[in-house]
C-alpha cells in the first residue's frame, strides 16, 4: 500500500511540474523563443533580416533598407496613417524599433490620437512643439498600451494595442514582400 501511494505521488508531481518546465527557452532553437514560438509574426526588431552587428533602430533598418522604406511609406501614405511628404526614418527615430513605430501610428489613426503625443509617451522624448497632449508625455518611456490608457482613458487599451500591433506586423510583412 505505500510503494503504491508513493508511486501515485510521483506522478503526480511529475505531472504538475511538466509544464513548467515546458515554457522555458531552448536558446539553440530561435533564441529565447524557439520558432514554433513565434506565431508567424514579423520580428520588429530587424526588418530587413541581418541580424549580426546591426543596429536594429527603425532608423537603421529602413537607411539600409530603401526598398523597405519606400514600399512601408507609401503602403502607411496609402491608407491614411502617414501624411504625403514624411519621412519615415524621422517619424520613427527614437522607438525602440520598426513595429513599435507603425503600431503607434496605426494607433494613432485608429484613436485619433496625435501622433507626436504617441512618440513622445513612447520615446520619453518632449512633444513636437505646438502639439497639445494629456498629462505623462515625454517623462519617462511608456508602453504601447500604457501611452494608449494615457492619451485615450476611455478605450480599452489591450485591445487597441493587439490591434495596431497586427495591423503593423501586415504592413511590415507585406512591404518586406513587396522589397
Amino acid at each position: 500500500m505505500m510503494k503504491k501511494r508513493m508511486i501515485v505521488m510521483i506522478a503526480a508531481v511529475s505531472f504538475a511540474v511538466a509544464p513548467a518546465f515546458a515554457q522555458h527557452a531552448h536558446e539553440g532553437a530561435g533564441g529565447s523563443h524557439g520558432p514554433a514560438m513565434s506565431n508567424g509574426a514579423v520580428d520588429h526588431n530587424n526588418a530587413n533580416g541581418s541580424t549580426k552587428g546591426t543596429s536594429s533602430s527603425p532608423t537603421n533598418v529602413l537607411s539600409k533598407n530603401s526598398k523597405l522604406d519606400s514600399k512601408l511609406t507609401s503602403k502607411l501614405q496609402s491608407k491614411g496613417l502617414l501624411p504625403a511628404g514624411t519621412d519615415l526614418k524621422d517619424a520613427c527615430a527614437g522607438f525602440k524599433n520598426l513595429g513599435q513605430c507603425v503600431a503607434a501610428i496605426h494607433v494613432s489613426h485608429n484613436l485619433d490620437v496625435p501622433f507626436a503625443c504617441m512618440r513622445a509617451n513612447m520615446t520619453g522624448t518632449a512633444p513636437a512643439a505646438g502639439t497639445t497632449c494629456a498629462t505623462g508625455t515625454g517623462s519617462s518611456k511608456l508602453s504601447l498600451g500604457k501611452s494608449i490608457h494615457t492619451l485615450a482613458p476611455a478605450a480599452d487599451s489591450k485591445t487597441a494595442s493587439k490591434t495596431a500591433t497586427t495591423e503593423a506586423d501586415a504592413d511590415i510583412k507585406a512591404a518586406q514582400t513587396a522589397s
